[in-house]
């Protein structure tokens, strides 16, 4: 006897909810870290140009998650003006630091998108076609990001694996604490 496919629960309102809730809270840091690292590196070196085109994908997720947060009546995470500060001193950090450190930080903030968009894909399954259908879309252009960042010498920034794993570590708890406040 064939062996029936695992029965999956698509997640409940609240669940679905969060996920808006973090995706938003998510891009807006991004977009953050990016004015930040521009603030720092101006815009006239190959990869502050390459950090304003992806700082300019960045604000269009937001705008996107922002107007579907005001259709579905989510309310965004109360932490925004923490991931505000956050996000522009993390990028004006990196940018100090130099062109590398800031695709370090692009690499290792967007490896944990890429996760954390491929988790909730998974869990949503087709419960959510409009909110699938962006993440799907904004995933592969993090992991367009992600790509550029490497190609851009992220590996080489001074303590790469040091750097690259305290961001990740970042991440997964912007990510839970705003999935939750």
């Amino acid at each position: 006897m064939p062996e029936s496919p695992p029965l999956t629960i698509p997640p409940s309102q609240a669940a679905r909810d969060a996920m808006l809730r973090v995706d938003q809270a998510g891009e807006y840091g991004a977009t953050r870290i990016y004015a930040g690292q521009l603030a720092v590196m101006g815009d006239h070196t190959p990869a502050a140009r390459a950090i304003a085109g992806m700082a300019a994908q960045e604000e269009r997720h937001r705008t996107f998650l922002d107007a579907m947060l005001v259709e579905r009546r989510v309310r965004p995470t109360l932490l925004q003006p923490l991931w505000n500060v956050a996000g522009f001193a993390l990028g004006a950090a990196t940018a100090l630091m130099g062109p590398k450190a800031a695709m370090a930080c692009t690499a290792a903030v967007e490896t944990e998108i890429d996760r954390h968009y491929a988790d909730q894909l998974a869990e949503l399954g087709t419960s959510d076609p409009a909110l699938s259908a962006a993440i799907t879309e904004f995933q592969a252009e993090e992991v367009e990001h992600r790509d550029l960042a490497l190609a851009a010498g992220a590996e080489e920034a001074i303590a790469y694996p040091l750097l690259a794993g305290a961001i990740r570590l970042g991440c997964r708890a912007a990510i839970a604490l705003s999935s939750r406040v």
